[in-house]
């Protein structure tokens, strides 16, 4: 294992939910073992307060997050990238690898559609941790 931590790079049009409750999960399930960034094609003005609201049930806070655009320098830096609906807005650099997550869009849902969506999320960063050989500090 090098010295330098694994980093992941989540990626959703604007940046304000799906995105951010993944980049929560992974802050708060690698107890900071992975480096974590979260971007945007089309960032929202802030975070979906369903997003917020549903992640505060899981004890993580996101509240202080800001959508951030997504650049090219955050792609190159990161280890994975994963899209969430973002297509070919992503840029893409040798080496790097890329994975798409299927999920529905938050934006405009109630929190009882944003549970479910925030279940898989926390499900598939769990898978991620494990492929990249940090041991999640709660399951």
């Amino acid at each position: 294992m090098s010295d330098t931590k694994p980093s992941a790079l989540f990626v959703c049009v604007h940046n304000a939910g799906r995105s951010q409750m993944a980049a929560g999960y992974l802050r708060h399930l690698s107890g900071g073992a992975v480096e974590v960034r979260s971007a945007g094609s089309l960032p929202a003005e802030k975070i979906n307060p369903v997003a917020v609201e549903a992640m505060l049930e899981e004890g993580i806070d996101i509240r202080a997050e800001r959508p951030k655009v997504l650049t090219a320098d955050a792609v190159e830096a990161s280890d994975v990238v994963v899209t969430m609906g973002c297509g070919d807005v992503c840029p893409i650099f040798p080496g790097t690898r890329y994975e798409d997550w299927a999920l529905a869009d938050p934006a405009g849902q109630g929190i009882e559609a944003v549970r479910p969506i925030r279940d898989e999320i926390r499900g598939r960063v769990l898978a991620l941790l494990a492929e990249l050989g940090v041991e999640p500090v709660t399951a």
